[in-house]
């Protein structure tokens, strides 16, 4: 995966740690879902932060009956730079989807064609424990927040209080 989107020279690791090229990556993506497999492999990058982080790995697994909708996480090749992406779905407007990366306020990717998707994110691992905020219900609300804007306020407001928090743990009472 990549929040960054990968060029087509740049290497990620599949989970196992093997180095493959964005057009590589994405030819073995497709490979795997025309069996109708999930796909696993490291993300690399901070645009979908703090949802999905660098080194964390997710699972991509193929659409089955039904296509994106608003707040889905998805893989996609980029329509500019045909490289690799993970980011989220904001909107679908006339059988394109306007998508972009969390961490990426006012700078959408555009308006994606379905061909061009291959995947939707279904599992985020970090340190080996799944990761639930931001792919269940919640989902469409962080697309919707995200397209308005506002998830660069909620973060510049959260950042005190996220350093406040890890500053200062709470004491612990022996009885």
């Amino acid at each position: 995966m990549s929040k960054k989107p990968l060029n087509k020279d740049s290497a990620t690791k599949t989970e196992n740690g093997v180095p493959l090229s964005g057009r590589a990556l994405i030819e073995l993506i497709k490979a795997v879902h025309a069996r109708g497999l999930p796909f696993r492999f490291r993300a690399g990058g901070h645009s979908m932060a703090p949802f999905i982080r660098d080194g964390d790995v997710i699972i991509l697994s193929p659409f089955a009956a039904c296509e994106p909708r608003p707040g889905d996480v998805t893989a996609f090749i980029h329509p500019e730079t045909e490289s690799l992406c993970v980011h989220r779905v904001l909107a679908v407007r006339g059988g394109r989807y306007l998508i972009q990366g969390d961490n990426l306020p006012g700078k959408p990717d555009g308006m994606v064609p379905l061909n061009a998707i291959l995947g939707r994110v279904t599992v985020v691992e970090r340190a080996g424990r799944r990761v639930r905020m931001g792919l269940g219900p919640e989902r469409r609300m962080i697309a919707f927040i995200s397209r308005c804007g506002g998830l660069t306020l909620i973060r510049r407001l959260a950042r005190p209080l996220h350093g406040c928090l890890r500053r200062s743990p709470a004491p612990c009472v022996k009885n």
